[in-house]
Parts: C-alpha cells; structure tokens; sequence
C-alpha cells in the first residue's frame, strides 16, 4: 500500500515505524528537514520537506497515485485542509486526519464529503482521556482494551504473591471460577513471552494478558492478585487538553484536584471545570504536593508536556505516598526504562494512538487493533468472512486453524450487526460506539480448542510478535471467487 503520512512528530513517527516494518511504501512529510532526516536514517521510507496543506508538496510526495493519506500534523487546520486537497485533486481513497480541537470534533459534518472529506478522524486525546479512565475504573490493571462495542476486554495484570492462581497451573483457572469463562492470552515474564498451555504455571511479578466478557473481568482479576482499594482521590498533574479532558471526565464519580503551572491556565480550567480543585502551581513541588495531602491520593497521573517533569513528579508523588502513580511519557526508550519500576504504568501517547490507525492501514476485515507492550505485540479484532471453501477459518475448529506460533485467538463474538449504523468507527472520534440495548443476540464466546469459528464472527486474536501480522491478515482474507 502506497500511504503518505503528513507530520513527523510523535504520532507520525511511530505511525511510519509500525508500516514499514509491514512492507508498505511510505513518504514521510514535514516542514523540519532534521525530523526527517533522523527518520530516513533509521527507516526505509522517502521523505519531503515542505508544508502539507500546498498542493505542490502533496504532489511531490506522491499524492497522486497514493492508497492513503494520513494527516497527523499538530494543527487541526493543515490536516482537514491536506484531506480536502487529496480529495479534489488527487482522488486518494482513504484520508484521516488527527483532530485535536473539541470545537471540530463537535461538529462531525465538518468531515464529510461534501465539506472536508475526511474519511475518518481520529483525537489522540480523547482516546488517551478514554485509556486512563479504564486504569481508574480497575486500579488492578496494567491496560485494558475493549473489544466488539465493550462486549470483551483484553486485560493485562501483574500476577502479585498472594493471589490464588499464582504458584498454580492455567487449567486450574476453571475450578478457581467455574461460572465464569476466561482465556489467558499470553504472559510475559521478565519481558519474554510465553505462549500459554493447560500445564504452565503462573509465577509472581508475571504480566498476565487475558480475556473475557466485560462483565466478568473483576472476579478474574481476584484470582491472579489481591484487589486494589477503589480509586476516590486522583491527583492530576497539567491543565493541557489531555488534563482537562480527564478531570471532566472523572469529576463526575471523583474527587479530582488539578496541578497547573501557568496562571491564566488555571483561570481557564476553573471555569470550564465544575467539580475539580484547581491548583496553581508545580507537581514537582514537594511542598505542595505535601499541603495538598498526596499521600491520600489513590493516583496521581502526571500529564504535562514536559516527560522528563512528569516522570520527576510521578517519582516524588510515589515517595510522598501516593498509592498509583502513572507517567504520560513520549520516548519509548523512556517508557521501557521506568515501567513496572516506582512508576507503576507509563503510558506512550504515539502508542496508545497507534491501534486507532492501523485498524484502516490492515489487510482484511480488521475491526479493532490495539498496541500491546509498548508496541511490541498485537491485539487484533477481524471479521472473519465467506465459507468454508472461500475462507481459511470459516467452519473450521480453532485447532485447525494454522495461526503462526505465538498468535492465540481468545475470543468469538457473534451476532453484531453487519451494518456500520451501531458498529464501527464513530466519524467524529474514530472510535467504537455502543451497541443499542436491542442486540440481545450478541454472544461472547471464550475461544476454545474445538470452537468453530463462523461468517461474520469478530475474531480476537492476539500476537506476540507484530511480525506475525500480515500471516495472520491473510488468514482471514477470503479467496477471489468468493461473491
């Protein structure tokens, strides 16, 4: 596939990273010729300086005959008006555009074709906002993914001394909840990961992926660690978009204070937001930090701009006390360096955006991709299609299936809608909607060796290695004949 990517910076870059390693041919465009000079030297892919939203830089970059085009410049403005020039002018098939604004983002007609013609719109803070609210809903986790419309979560969860199942093999799971159907996915021990069998026992301080319905994650969660107490104080560091969108979102069921260095920031913040302490001053400040009781703050989540800050700080809030600490950190050398160390998660932006663009860049039906580890593994969501002589894992038991080693299907769910009116991407944020209450007949099913995976079943899978991927994705494509 032929993808141009406007912007080189975080998002652009990790972006440009995930698909070249997948064979397609990239030219990265930007107005910094040294950001795409590091680039070239460390990718194979061409590069342009110049401003995206010119017509004779789109055209220098390829526009004409390309596949797709991602916009995911910092401003709002060059990246509709880049989507709207390859429509015009060149054509291109799928545009998307990383929309920061709310005040786009409110108005979802602005993006269609007879306006800005983007196809799809993606908010890396929203889905950032959307990300630390499910670590807030279930302390317990390292991440926690939705899938099928909220219908299945993919879990991860450090295995603790003191949990039931730890010391125990995975078949012993089903005695521990016999009411309740789960999957282990894949664990990581000591960063290598192990492809989960009946007879593999879970070992203390393990990373532990699994799966099942949304309505059964906590009582699995008890057996691989003691629960958390339930988060009432949070302690926000930074009044930028991605503070603010969490403290609306929290303010509502928490008592949320908000950290700010810039004054009239902090004026701003106390008139948007209706239920949250706003504080002026610095998250490093340890005496503020001790006024303002950070030891009874069940997290404090460090969200400036500023990374090497927001490690400093969540640091000192975790030796001052507070009981979860979770650092926004952009380097990923950074995020592997203090994970699971006194910072209990550090969250990568560029990759927890990332899942949200590879769904449309995918070969085959994907419905969902999420990045797992740091960008290390996978977790796909694929609608398999056809029948049994045009599909390779239509009507066939999951142990016929010949997956690559490390990839594991967890689960099945069946009955949702084909039409995209409740399932799919919703225009405005890229994100997937709720299903109506009317879908009764939507069933999860937990993944099993003599399950029979059928047309229009979502297909979760996850994949220990992305060099996996494109295997998979052929799986599931259907033959030419098929109709």
């Amino acid at each position: 596939m032929k993808i141009i990517i406007l912007g080189a910076g975080q998002v652009g870059s990790s972006v440009a990273e995930s698909l070249v390693s997948e064979a397609n041919d990239i030219t990265m465009v930007d107005v910094d010729p040294k950001r795409l000079a590091l680039l070239q030297d460390r990718f194979d892919l061409r590069t342009v300086v110049g401003n995206a939203s010119h017509p004779s830089v789109l055209v220098n970059a390829g526009a004409p005959d390309a596949d797709m085009v991602l916009a995911v410049t910092e401003h709002d403005e060059t990246n509709l008006v880049a989507c709207k020039l390859a429509a015009t002018l060149f054509n291109t098939p799928t545009k998307i555009a990383r929309i920061r604004s709310t005040e786009y983002l409110a108005h979802p007609e602005i993006f269609s074709t007879d306006n800005f013609c983007v196809d799809f719109a993606i908010s890396p803070e929203q889905i950032l906002t959307e990300y630390i609210e499910k670590l807030v809903e279930f302390p317990e986790a390292l991440q926690v993914l939705d899938f099928a419309s909220g219908k299945v979560s993919l879990v991860a969860v450090r295995a603790l001394k003191g949990g039931s199942l730890v010391g125990q093999q995975l078949q012993q799971l089903r005695k521990h909840v016999p009411n309740v159907d789960t999957r282990v996915a894949a664990i990581f021990r000591q960063d290598r990961p192990i492809i989960p069998e009946g007879d593999t026992v879970i070992e203390a301080e393990d990373e532990v992926f699994f799966i099942a319905a949304a309505e059964d994650i906590r009582t699995v969660m008890r057996e691989l660690r003691k629960m958390d107490r339930p988060v009432e104080h949070v302690m926000i560091a930074g009044g930028g978009r991605i503070g603010k969108r969490l403290a609306m979102t929290l303010e509502k069921d928490y008592q949320v204070r908000i950290i700010e260095r810039d004054y009239q920031t902090c004026e701003r913040l106390a008139g948007e937001l209706s239920n949250t302490l706003v504080l002026h001053g610095d998250a490093t400040d340890e005496d503020l930090l001790d006024d303002e009781n950070i030891a009874e703050m069940d997290l404090f989540c460090a969200l400036t701009n500023d990374e090497e800050n927001n490690i400093m700080a969540a640091l000192l809030a975790k030796r001052m006390g507070a009981h979860k600490v979770i650092a926004l950190i952009n380097r990923r050398a950074y995020v592997d360096l203090v994970q699971g160390s006194r910072i209990d998660i550090a969250i990568s932006p560029a990759q927890v955006t990332i899942g949200s663009l590879l769904a449309y860049v995918r070969h085959g039906d994907v419905a969902a991709v999420h990045s797992l580890r740091r960008g290390a593994a996978e977790a796909l969501e694929l609608v398999a299609h056809g029948d049994a002589r045009s599909s390779k894992v239509v009507g066939r038991k999951i142990e016929e299936v010949k997956l690559p080693k490390g990839a594991t299907i967890g689960a099945i769910v069946r009955g949702l809608p084909r039409s995209g009116a409740f399932f799919g991407e919703n225009p405005a944020f890229g994100l997937e909607t709720e299903l109506p209450e009317s879908s009764h007949a939507v069933r999860v099913i937990i993944a099993h060796h003599d399950t029979v995976i059928e047309s229009e079943d979502h297909v979760i899978l996850f994949v220990i290695n992305r060099k996996m991927i494109r295997e998979v994705e052929k799986l599931f494509q259907v033959s030419v004949g098929f109709l």
